[in-house]
């Protein structure tokens, strides 16, 4: 057999890896522009949510954070920690800061808590389930106007409880102007928020796996047992997240107590808002810009301990 020529088989070599680099890099240009092509209409979509996120969130924020280490926003003096240290030792700031924390810690435990115990009774099919059910929705659909005004009219120096309560022989009390106040206002809070809450935890409870509580049963275990050692550990994350919407939701109470009480409240109604409210109104944005700084810190952190917690919780569930 004649000998093949080594030359001519590296050119032929040659020949074919440069088709073959060529066809890739054809390939990888139509994939490239219909890539993005296919990128484009989305990015479109997009657009507006970025930019209203990028004008009203993320230039603010920047803004807030400019402000709070400088002295004030026309002479712009970098004051660094001064304003922090500041805030922490204003007595407003200080007492609504107490008032604002008393009102999450009585508020958010007795919604998560109540909301729960009111799911667990919709899941166990009670007599007049769909009454129950309107009767704790109806708020979402009352402007908080109409459930305000109720409140005055209930709680107010001569309202309606004050009534019932001299006819059986007690003493009137100005429920708005006392230290009962902030209580009222929690009552109100868990009112507007029970049925929301509530709708979450029932849809959670009726995921939970159904041959799971079967098994549990058969094998001679309780309702305490199947509540907190199975329904609880799924309920984790439900739970978790109707914690934080409910904090959040404790720290913008502030429109409530606003229509009650109006700008300097009683003492012990004196919250967060309405001393951001009452800053923004005399201008003084390096203190409000501290302020807000400060709120959004221990709000991160709260919410980070509470992940932590549920992501420990849920890890030894999956594990199991």
């Amino acid at each position: 057999m004649p000998k093949k020529d080594p030359g001519s088989f590296k050119e032929n070599l040659k020949i074919k890896r440069k088709k073959i680099v060529s066809d890739i890099k054809v390939k990888s240009r139509t994939v490239g522009k219909r890539l993005s092509t296919d990128n484009i209409f989305p990015l479109v979509c997009l657009a507006p949510s970025l930019l209203g996120v990028l004008i009203f969130f993320l230039v603010p924020f920047i803004v807030i954070i400019f402000y709070s280490v400088v002295d004030n926003p026309i002479n712009k003096e970098f004051v660094f920690l001064d304003n922090y240290i500041s805030i922490v030792k204003n007595s407003a700031f200080i007492r609504a800061s107490g008032n604002t924390m008393l009102f999450s810690l009585t508020a958010v435990p007795l919604a998560v808590v109540l909301s729960l115990f009111l799911a667990m009774l919709l899941d166990y099919k009670l007599p007049l389930v769909s009454t129950f059910r309107t009767f704790f929705l109806s708020p979402l659909m009352v402007p908080i106007a109409s459930v305000v005004l109720i409140w005055q009219v209930v709680f107010h120096l001569n309202g309606t409880l004050n009534q019932i309560i001299e006819h059986f022989g007690g003493s009137a009390v100005d429920w708005l102007k006392s230290d009962y106040g902030l209580y009222v206002v929690a009552i109100l809070f868990l009112w507007k928020n029970l049925g929301y809450n509530m709708v979450l935890f029932l849809a959670a409870i009726q995921s939970i796996p159904k041959d799971l509580l079967e098994v549990a049963t058969l094998e001679g275990a309780g309702a305490f047992y199947k509540f907190f050692f199975i329904k609880l550990r799924y309920l984790s994350p439900s739970i978790l997240f109707v914690g934080i919407m409910s904090l959040i939701s404790s720290f913008k109470v502030f429109r409530e107590t606003y229509l009650l009480t109006g700008d300097y409240p009683y003492s012990r109604l004196y919250l967060l808002q309405h001393f951001m409210n009452n800053t923004f109104r005399s201008l003084d944005y390096q203190k409000l810009s501290s302020a807000a700084i400060l709120m959004g810190i221990v709000m991160v952190i709260i919410i980070g301990v509470l992940f932590f917690i549920e992501n420990r919780f849920g890890g030894e569930l999956e594990d199991e």
